[in-house]
């Protein structure tokens, strides 16, 4: 059994925000495979079902992105889930551009209040992630306003095709292809300027 966690804010004014993108990949997810994640159990909405012939529990926190990990830990525990191999936990990433993402077995927080609390929590950072691009924080935005902002019209495109590759890294990682994830979707996207 696999628990797929996705990170975000609970509240409606969270919605589609650059921070809540986890959340998203989680509910493309629920729509692709006819998962309700409707139950409420330890601070998270979760939802029972099958990928590709993998039992999953797919999960929102609703602790709020800072204290992801007190919903996540006591998950864990509870379907006995083994960190390093049957965890993987999806957050946006603003050193990545919109919609590139890049798949981990373990790692630092990299700065990602989120990972930090569920590092803390777990007692260690080896468990698999894919970290979502929501694009550079302009030198003038404040980090919070720039997270707990909205995707532009021309970055929206990019986010659901993000999106889109995260599914898939998932769905390769539930069948322990994670390598094979990274070699597909860590590759730099190169982006060509105009001269």
């Amino acid at each position: 059994m696999f628990i797929i966690a996705g990170l975000g804010n609970p509240k409606k004014e969270y919605d589609n925000t650059r921070h809540n993108i986890g959340f998203e990949v989680i509910d493309a997810l629920a729509d692709k495979y006819n998962i309700s994640v409707m139950d409420v159990r330890s601070k998270a909405l979760t939802g029972k079902g099958i990928i590709d012939g993998q039992k999953v529990i797919l999960v929102k926190p609703l602790t709020f992105m800072n204290l992801s990990g007190e919903s996540i830990r006591p998950l864990a525990d509870y379907y006995k889930i083994d960190y390093e191999t049957e965890l993987i936990v999806i957050s946006d990433d603003i050193n990545l551009p919109p919609g590139q993402i890049r798949v981990r077995k373990k790692g630092s927080a990299g700065g990602h209040n989120g990972l930090k609390n569920i590092i803390q929590n777990l007692g260690g950072d080896a468990f698999q992630r894919i970290r979502v691009g929501v694009g550079e924080k302009p030198k003038q935005y404040d980090l919070v306003d720039y997270v707990l902002g909205h995707f532009s019209k021309e970055e929206r495109p990019l986010m659901d095709e993000g999106i889109e590759k995260a599914v898939k890294a998932a769905e390769m990682m539930l069948k322990g292809d994670t390598d094979q994830a990274m070699n597909e979707f860590n590759r730099k996207v190169v982006i060509e300027k105009d001269s």
